[in-house]
């Protein structure tokens, strides 16, 4: 491995690009096979619970199980990668998600719903992990290049999470061969994705992004600017602004994606096609990221912010007017649902490391994640019981309302910085 000075002359930008490519490659690789693993909960994760509680109201509650443990282990693999950097730090919560992965097979074995529930809390350390990973590949990047360094490991969560769903007839079919339930098929694939994605990382993730950032100084001043030149933030608002626009749309993306599952089962449609529809979703929530990190670097974060909340509102009011019959239109909902989840992440993580100085910028990030995780699995668990007391389409137009709020966020904030 070269040897890297501490310094920012320009002889040593050569090995820190060439170190920023390995770790991007290496971050590539790992978040494509946890993807896969994300998927599994996503999928059918809802299925499972309404199967075993025999009740559509908890449906929503796996969801919730999950992304609370994503909440705190956000907080963890913050900590482990402020310490010791993002190589033990990410390996160490794919593992922990892999753990639960096959916490979710014994559970759904033993017909064992509280095993379930606690196993399903420990899975979300993958879904924790695999958002923390977008943080490392911006670690090395310029401020400049950083929407774009956000963008390139989140779009490679796509490949897996897009083949992840798509394996659910065929996984449920393998668990079934071998005594398992149908629903926790999935599951099989989340436990080998996340625990390749965890050998991989502690492999090659070397050297390590955040240590080396450290050790070459941050060159970038702490309140950047826009290519528009209009400046982001103050580092207290930007954290503010940018964990305020993620936790919002992570609620609504949340809410809306765990009925869409449920709802299309009470239609008559099987897992093939909620697969494929969950696929298409996936998709659209990590395939876009290199145009939107290229807009948030040229056009600013806050606008690409405010069109999350547009988008997200077009994904509710089509999905809350799509005929239960119309996959396809369902789909395109639920697409539209993934993009606008992306322009929210991307435009929000950028704001929080453009104002978040390396000397705490792991655990403030881990920090921030606990409040996407905790919007998230209130979506969860709300989206059951809003469900259960209505119908989908409330849900899903509601969803689509609420996430209007980030333009007015987003308009206020860009007004206070000209």
């Amino acid at each position: 491995m070269p040897r890297f000075a501490a310094t920012t002359s320009d002889a040593d930008l050569p090995d820190t690009a060439r170190a920023q490519r390995r770790v991007l490659t290496v971050l590539v690789a790992a978040q494509i096979l946890s993807g896969a693993g994300l998927a599994a909960g996503i999928t059918v994760g809802a299925l499972l619970a309404q199967d075993m509680l025999d009740s559509t109201s908890m449906a929503g509650l796996p969801s919730a199980l999950f992304t609370a443990g994503s909440a705190l282990a956000a907080i963890g693999v913050g900590r482990i990668s402020q310490r010791y950097g993002r190589r033990p730090g990410l390996a160490t919560g794919y593992l922990i998600g892999a753990i639960g992965s096959v916490g979710v097979l014994v559970a759904a074995v033993s017909d064992n719903v509280v095993l379930l529930f606690i196993t399903l809390f420990v899975y979300g350390a993958g879904t924790a992990t695999n958002l923390q990973a977008r943080y490392a590949g911006a670690d090395l990047a310029t401020a400049s290049h950083r929407g774009r360094a956000v963008s390139t490991v989140l779009v490679a969560t796509t490949l897996g999470g897009v083949v992840g769903p798509n394996l659910a007839a065929p996984t449920g079919s393998l668990a079934q061969a071998l005594g398992i339930p149908y629903l926790a098929g999935p599951f099989m694939l989340a436990a080998v994705a996340y625990a390749l994605a965890a050998l991989v990382l502690a492999v090659w993730l070397r050297p390590d992004p955040l240590l080396l950032a450290r050790s070459l100084g941050d060159t970038d001043p702490i309140v950047t600017h826009t290519t528009a030149g209009v400046p982001v933030a103050e580092s207290r608002k930007g954290i503010a602004v940018g964990g305020l626009v993620m936790a919002l749309t992570q609620l609504v993306m949340v809410a809306i994606m765990t009925m869409t599952p449920v709802h299309m089962h009470n239609h008559g449609h099987g897992t093939a096609a909620t697969g494929l529809v969950i696929a298409i979703h996936v998709g659209a929530m990590y395939l876009p990221s290199p145009l939107t990190g290229w807009l948030a670097d040229r056009y600013g974060r806050l606008p690409v912010a405010a069109a999350s909340g547009v988008t997200l509102l077009a994904a509710g009011v089509l999905a809350a007017t799509a005929p239960s019959d119309s996959v396809a239109v369902l789909a395109l909902a639920l697409a539209l649902l993934g993009l606008g989840w992306n322009l929210g992440l991307v435009a929000g993580t950028a704001i929080i490391t453009d104002t978040v100085p390396l000397a705490t910028r792991a655990k403030t990030q881990g920090t921030v994640d606990v409040s996407i995780a905790i919007a998230g699995a209130t979506g969860g668990m709300g989206s059951g019981l809003m469900v259960a007391a209505t119908s989908y389409p409330v849900l899903a137009l509601a969803g689509g309302v609420l996430a209007v709020a980030v333009v007015p966020i987003a308009a206020f904030t860009a007004r206070r910085n000209t």
